[in-house]
């Protein structure tokens, strides 16, 4: 009900404009983008874009991202953990809890030398390592460091940043997708978001890609919120 009524609120101020030939740009600011901050300090990091500056994704084991998160931003690193709202059953009764979207993977914005200084030379995060990418092989055989790149990571950011209970982690088999254009949510909570429309769980979302991780799926969207956008 809550969802319903939230859509219909939505819907009520709807300003497509579908039939332009150039309708107005409805992608997010990056000074948008939430602060990322410390939990034990309350030190907030920004995220600016910087060209010598890479995605890097870590996995920290025991679901520590946290801890790891804390560290980091309190170097003044930008740091981001895709979280969502779920409800569960605590004590006998169901409540709204915080939980994560990946576990125990976190995204860092730093540099090639940062990055292996937190990895492999900082004590403090012996747990942290990194993810890999098992699509790839340097000059030695081996799988490179993850990086996305960040229109990927910004889209996924926009996608994921207000945490909706309604965000899924699917696999490509749960995705039915209506035709092959990339579209562009431009009204109601995911607003910004590109990728693909499809029914998931019988609804009709839109799906994006994080290379080599998987795939996120939105919450309900109505067509009168979607735009097809040209990516030539």
């Amino acid at each position: 009900m809550q969802l319903i009524n939230e859509i219909m609120a939505t819907l009520s101020n709807v300003t497509t404009r579908r039939g332009e030939s150039d309708p107005p740009s409805v992608r997010f600011t990056l000074d948008a983008f939430p602060e990322t901050k410390s939990s034990k300090t309350g030190v907030s990091v920004r995220y600016v874009y910087n060209p010598s500056k890479s995605w890097y994704v870590f996995r920290a084991s025991y679901g520590r991202e946290d801890q790891a998160a804390d560290y980091i931003v309190e170097e003044g690193t930008y740091v981001y953990i895709a979280k969502r709202y779920a409800r569960k059953i605590v004590n006998g009764k169901q409540k709204k809890v915080l939980e994560k979207l990946l576990p125990n993977l976190l995204f860092v914005y730093t540099t090639e030398d940062k990055a292996e200084e937190y990895v492999k030379h900082t004590p403090a995060l012996s747990f942290l390592t990194y993810y890999y990418n098992h699509f790839v092989q340097d000059e030695m055989g081996k799988n490179p460091p993850l990086t996305i790149s960040c229109n990927e990571m910004e889209n996924f950011i926009i996608a994921t940043s207000n945490m909706s209970e309604h965000l899924k982690f699917v696999d490509e088999s749960q995705c039915h997708y209506k035709g092959g254009e990339t579209v562009r949510v431009i009204e109601g909570l995911f607003k910004g978001v590109e990728g693909r429309v499809a029914r998931v769980a019988g609804q009709q979302r839109v799906v994006l890609s994080l290379s080599s991780i998987g795939l996120i799926s939105t919450a309900y969207i109505p067509t009168a919120f979607i735009m097809p956008i040209n990516t030539d």
